[in-house]
């Protein structure tokens, strides 16, 4: 299944390749601004008022130099929740030994720790991987997850769980945690190799596959017995996407964090400015609006969520269930597309990713959730908010490390600002208003 530390450092990497000309070609110049009436489709690189155009880089040299680019990866498309925070200091030896158990193999016999993080640890065993879930997963909600990636109506598109081990296990400490088969990751070191096309098709797949709901596709089966804690009556019920509860989370981490130079207080009432002028729903204030669609979503889509199975060669799959639900298919592509509009992804790749999704779901028979050709006005809202979730993270890590932002992280700001500026103004949360004096 998984491999997040890895797959935490191709997430831009594989996904960007922003010294490609192209990106130059796509940047629009400032002067040719349209009135900020536009604001409804501001991520719409077309207009250029979007809120984007500034970080899409119009300075070539930019973009040019992306030498460091992997290194933002876990700010651009975080590998984790949106409380996803850096490796330092985040070992946890009794949760690595009880993973370890769980394969059935001792710490340092054969196993591999792939991600050691605060909100998730992974260690490999051969062909199997054990995963601890975040701190705050709720039992029933991940078991349900677990079904629904195990339905054979979602064979191909989703990786199951390991066969025989697709119980929700919970570890001593109190720790949820699965089992599930390795793959390989998308190659860091190969951005002209992502595989666009074949994300597209995967997540038009899951969009267009009716969601399961008891007690068709979820009641707890002989092969899939949840723990006591998690039997549900009647079946499991599956619990809404979690995107908008992750942006919600990032700018809550970025208030939290330690925030000493003048230049991150900027930073930081830039992202503020952009996150008061997002809808409701995508602060998770309130339901997303009667518009919207509704599908079985990823939930949290970056290239990191892709890996080959059998490994090393089989077709590519989604893993990563922590936030699948039903909610707006538009916020499985906004991330592609806030990357495309911020200049981060280059016009010919996200050109194949919309075409093969728009491919994709008429072999389905499944109308489109836009007019052919113009997917801005579901994805404006959506790209908005996770362009403010990957800037709340940077300034975040930033401001812990007590360093500068670096060259993606501060085009993530610099799209704040034009979101801002094309924004309706909004007030703004107690204590994030003048950066106040500092260095």
């Amino acid at each position: 299944m998984h491999t997040p530390s890895r797959a935490s450092t191709t997430n831009t990497a594989h996904s960007v390749d922003a010294a490609r000309s192209e990106n130059a070609a796509h940047t629009a110049n400032p002067a040719d601004a349209a009135p900020a009436s536009h604001a409804a489709h501001a991520m719409n690189p077309a207009n250029p008022a979007n809120t984007a155009n500034a970080a899409n880089t119009a300075n070539a040299a930019n973009t040019a130099n992306t030498a460091n680019r992997a290194k933002v990866s876990n700010t651009v498309a975080p590998a984790g929740s949106a409380d996803t925070a850096d490796t330092a200091d985040t070992a946890n030896p009794p949760l690595r030994q009880a993973l370890c158990a769980l394969l059935g193999a001792p710490e340092g016999h054969g196993t591999e720790v792939l991600a050691e993080r605060p909100d998730a640890t992974v260690v490999r065993h051969g062909s199997l991987v054990a995963k601890a879930h975040p701190p705050d997963t709720a039992a029933p909600g991940l078991a349900a997850r677990l079904a629904v990636a195990a339905d054979p109506r979602y064979a191909g598109v989703l990786l199951p769980p390991a066969p025989g081990d697709r119980t929700v296990v919970r570890l001593p400490g109190g720790r949820l945690a699965s089992v599930w088969p390795y793959g390989t990751p998308v190659d860091p070191d190969a951005p002209d190799a992502a595989p666009w096309e074949a994300a597209a098709t995967l997540l038009a797949r899951l969009h267009t596959t009716p969601p399961p709901t008891p007690p068709d596709g979820l009641v707890p089966r002989d092969d899939l017995v949840p723990p006591e804690d998690l039997a549900v009556p009647g079946g499991l019920a599956l619990p809404p996407m979690r995107g908008p509860a992750k942006a919600a989370r990032a700018l809550a981490r970025m208030r939290a964090a330690p925030l000493g130079s003048r230049a991150h207080r900027a930073a930081a009432l830039t992202v503020e400015r952009a996150w008061a002028t997002l809808p409701a729903w995508c602060r998770d204030e309130a339901p997303p609006p009667p518009g919207a669609g509704v599908a079985l979503c990823h939930g949290d889509f970056h290239l990191g969520q892709l890996v080959r199975h059998p490994a090393p060669d089989g077709p590519w799959h989604l893993i990563d269930v922590d936030d699948l639900g039903h909610g707006d298919p538009a916020w499985d592509l906004a991330r592609p597309a806030a990357w495309y509009a911020a200049g981060l992804l280059p016009p010919g790749s996200w050109q194949r990713f919309l075409t093969a999704y728009e491919t994709a779901h008429a072999s389905a028979r499944s109308a489109l959730p836009w007019p052919p050709g113009d997917p801005w006005p579901r994805l404006d809202a959506p790209a908005r908010a996770l362009t403010v979730q990957s800037a709340a993270l940077a300034v975040a890590k930033a401001g812990a490390a007590d360093r500068a932002l670096d060259e993606a992280e501060d085009a993530c700001v610099t799209a704040c600002a034009r979101i801002s500026a094309v924004g309706a103004p909004a007030e703004l949360p107690l204590g994030q208003g003048d950066p106040g004096p500092g260095s």
